[in-house]
């Protein structure tokens, strides 16, 4: 009985280590399909794919945790003229009794470069909504707490990125958001300071033969006084129809990813999480589901699928 006391007791203790360094590091919410939805990170990628692509996500992290992350988000970008794009995004963010709802309009202004090249710069604007029911997952014996749930209150965001990108590779390094609004801390069960969050992302297409394509990618986040978080990722493309890959978040999960482009237009994507920290013994993984719809014009018609 000591013993199995105990083994609870150590299993509890890894549980909040976990949890306090996912509370750090995941202030913005996180994505396995990233490589396919730079604009959530970099808003100078709005415009870069030539037409207007919308996307839909909808991730569920920590199926059968109560309280767990739930992630919905729609984009819309699109080039306006030869050197403008524009994108707005809208974001539904769920964390036990908070519930954040962000929209941004992102404006990048693209220089052209030698062949292919081309560098991008873009700047964010929007806010998000704060919404915190204190009655939801909180066990504290005063009832007061619950007195002082927040609502709708309201946190401007600016952010900046700069994106370097040809056909076949891109690099983009990005702050979403400069201003330390405030969010809320799962750990503490407070309202805390936001702290700013650094993006790096990179790719590279590889042409195997003619039918197959192979693309590695990455995302380093850095938030100060969280470690480093590092996605890695491969994926091969298979006659420009069918997408299988796997990713590695650094010290948290591994993946596995699917596609299919059902049409020149429409592509939907999948990818389940199994974690690797000691959450593992307390849910069934993380679902994720992408859907991808490009306006593209006859004049304009691409020959194979952008891979990214």
């Amino acid at each position: 009985m000591k013993l199995k006391n105990k083994v609870s007791t150590y299993i509890m203790c890894l549980l909040m280590f976990a949890l306090t360094l996912i509370s750090y590091g995941q202030q913005d919410p996180q994505y396995t399909d990233y490589m396919f939805n730079p604009l959530s990170v970099n808003s100078a990628y709005a415009g870069s794919r030539g037409h207007l692509a919308i996307i839909g996500l909808y991730r569920s992290q920590w199926l059968g945790f109560e309280g767990a992350p739930r992630t919905q988000s729609f984009s819309v970008d699109s080039p306006i003229g030869k050197h403008v794009g524009l994108g707005v995004s809208l974001v539904n963010d769920e964390l036990g009794p908070s519930e954040e709802f962000y929209f941004d309009a992102d404006f990048s202004y693209t220089i052209p470069m030698s062949g292919s090249q081309r560098l991008s710069f873009g700047v964010k604007g929007g806010g998000k909504f704060l919404n915190i029911d204190w009655s939801k997952g909180a066990h504290q014996e005063d009832e007061d707490v619950f007195r002082n749930n927040v609502n709708n209150k309201f946190l401007p965001t600016v952010g900046a990125g700069i994106y370097y990108h040809s056909d076949k590779s891109y690099v983009g390094l990005s702050v979403p958001n400069f201003l330390t609004n405030q969010y809320y801390d799962g750990v503490q069960n407070a309202v805390d300071t936001e702290k700013l969050h650094f993006y790096l992302i990179g790719g590279y297409v590889f042409d195997v033969n003619s039918n197959v394509k192979f693309k590695p990618a990455f995302l380093a986040k850095y938030v100060k006084g969280a470690p480093l978080i590092v996605d890695l990722s491969a994926n091969f493309m298979f006659h420009d129809v069918l997408r299988l890959g796997a990713a590695y978040r650094w010290d948290d999960s591994v993946s596995g990813l699917i596609g299919l482009q059902i049409t020149p237009k429409f592509m939907v994507g999948y990818a389940y999480d199994y974690t690797t920290t000691p959450l593992k013994y307390f849910n069934s993984g993380t679902h994720e589901l992408m859907l991808r719809f490009e306006l593209i014009s006859k004049e304009k018609q691409l020959k194979s699928p952008r891979f990214f």
